[in-house]
């Protein structure tokens, strides 16, 4: 979410004043002089807050703050007043403010209630965006989570791999969720009525393997880990598929297929039959702004599966699950939100992350959205910084308080 500020003040100097305070904070101000300016910004998907003085002329910040109220009643509002009126504060608070704060107001009482204020819409926005896409009728939407650039790729690329009628190689780390991946292209499909079979490739044979088939008939049949199928059973899949099969096959592999196929041990036939269209699944340590998101999802699912209340996810407890590296990708973070349900080695029990303040794993959290960008952009450090929508100098200031290199990720 952009890091925006709509700030209403008639004095143009302290309009001036507190919009450069907010800039030094890397905050992106929007400035208007009356109510009438900063009508046209407040909107039901504003993606920031508001910071409005009381005392204007005209409608007041009180008729703002109603205002607002109509359009989204959960869009944070923060009122100023050189007063002090404390029955005033008292009011504000009541008719649905988010703070109030006195004139002048200094940054180190400002700057944390506009913190704590845009984490609250950020958490808001992200909570309709996905109530939004649970309600679609869109599987890629409903079943595969994640706000990222690349979660959104992802969605993209399983949408046409659905439409198509050919085969589907699906590619990530162990515990990216191959197997979820692959039904939701299936559920995209035009067959997607029909049977969707799932067999491990390990073991296979070509008689399971036409059983197997024969099942999935008009459907779609999914040999997951097709890196591990025997040399023999690979040649009965080419044969068929070669002869041109009746069922959809969509394969999967957390194993890079490249060194088999360079040593003799996958057949080039089949990997050619399979790869004609890829979807890749990136790992968790790629897009770690995805992982409050899934394990939001997670939780809400495990609370509903044990029959019991979700727990309130706090502020903490997202910092120390960005703080991880997730070699187990979404499979380890199911774990961890069916756990966390139960009560039972909580993330804020967490192993060696239990030692560190809540500074410490902010730190480490802003450490890997840095990696992952320059992870995402092979190192090109104007674009990793475009993306996180950073200053190019406080970017370069974050990297070397961090000791990284982009060079190291090119």
């Amino acid at each position: 979410m952009i890091r925006r500020v709509l700030l209403v003040d008639d004095d143009a100097a302290v309009r001036e004043a507190l919009g450069q305070t907010l800039e030094l904070a890397d905050l992106t101000p929007q400035r208007a002089g009356s109510f009438i300016e900063a009508k046209d910004h407040i909107a039901p998907g504003f993606e920031g807050v508001i910071l409005s003085d009381i005392r204007m002329p005209g409608r007041d910040g009180f008729h703002l703050l109603s205002y607002t109220q109509e359009v989204d009643p959960e869009l944070p509002v923060i009122l100023l007043t050189g007063e002090g009126d404390i029955p005033m504060a008292v009011e504000a608070m009541k008719q649905g403010a988010f703070g109030f704060l006195e004139k002048p107001c200094a940054s180190a009482d400002l700057m944390p209630v506009i913190e704590r204020a845009l984490k609250t819409r950020a958490l808001v926005l992200e909570n309709r965006r996905l109530k939004a896409q649970l309600e679609t009728g869109d599987p890629a939407a409903r079943l595969i989570f994640g706000s990222s650039e690349m979660s959104e790729r992802l969605r993209e690329q399983v949408r046409r791999a659905g439409a198509a009628r050919a085969e589907v190689l699906i590619t990530g780390a162990p515990g990216a969720g191959i197997s979820k991946v692959a039904e939701v292209v299936h559920l995209m499909s035009a067959a997607a009525r029909r049977p969707f079979v799932k067999r491990p490739a390990a073991g296979l044979t070509r008689e399971s393997f036409e059983a197997a088939c024969h099942e999935a008939e008009g459907g779609a049949l999914f040999l997951d880990e097709v890196a591990a199928m025997p040399r023999d059973t690979q040649f009965a899949v080419t044969e068929w598929l070669e002869q041109g099969g009746g069922t959809r096959l969509i394969a999967g592999t957390s194993t890079d297929l490249a060194p088999k196929l360079e040593a003799g041990e996958f057949s080039p036939d089949l990997f050619y039959r399979l790869d004609v269209m890829r979807v890749r699944i990136p790992a968790l340590s790629e897009r770690p702004e995805d992982i409050p998101v899934m394990f939001r999802q997670y939780v809400a699912q495990a609370a509903e599966q044990a029959g019991l209340p979700a727990p309130e996810i706090t502020e903490e407890v997202v910092a120390r699950l960005m703080a991880r590296d997730w070699p187990g990708n979404a499979r380890a973070l199911m774990s961890e939100a069916m756990r966390f349900v139960l009560g039972m080695n909580a993330p804020e029990a967490g192993d060696a992350e239990g030692d560190l303040g809540l500074a410490e794993q902010m730190a480490q959290v802003e450490r890997s959205l840095l990696a992952a960008a320059l992870r995402r952009h092979e190192g090109h450090a104007s674009a990793a910084a475009l993306s996180l929508k950073l200053p190019r100098k406080t970017f370069y200031d974050k990297l070397a308080r961090y000791g990284l290199r982009p060079d190291d990720f090119r």
